[in-house]
């Protein structure tokens, strides 16, 4: 079982997919790693051997943020945004989309389940 930065990698997958499963690490990413240790794209993770597999953890220790660190650097991006108070700031508090999306019609991710607002009740006679 190859296991890298915390977490297993599927045995049957090739290795580019299989490193995907790393947070922090996409396909680009994964073929570096695997080209900058010399090992084959096409190489399924059980085939690879002792060798290959310290040379890609070394790789991804020295060169890559991963998995904890690279979760809580965005977080504390996220914080330092809210704390200044700037406009996307005030976004990410609120739960709205930041990138200037519309809200009228769609924005569910963001935003949650709809609420339904009740009607004001008409005053008899």
């Amino acid at each position: 079982m190859a296991r890298i930065a915390g977490v297993d990698l599927p045995k049957s997958k090739r290795g580019v997919i299989g490193l995907t499963y790393i947070y922090g690490i996409g396909r680009s990413t994964a073929k570096q790693i695997l080209e900058a240790g010399k090992i084959d794209l096409n190489k399924k993770v059980d085939e690879w051997s002792d060798e290959d597999l310290t040379k890609i953890r070394t790789f991804i220790n020295d060169e890559i943020k991963v998995e904890g660190t690279l979760r809580s650097d965005v977080q504390m991006n996220i914080k330092r945004l809210m704390d200044i108070g700037c406009y996307r700031g005030i976004r990410h508090r609120s739960g709205l989309p930041l990138r200037g999306q519309r809200t009228k019609n769609n924005s569910r991710t963001r935003k949650g389940k709809r609420r339904t607002v009740a009607n004001k009740k008409k005053v008899t006679k």
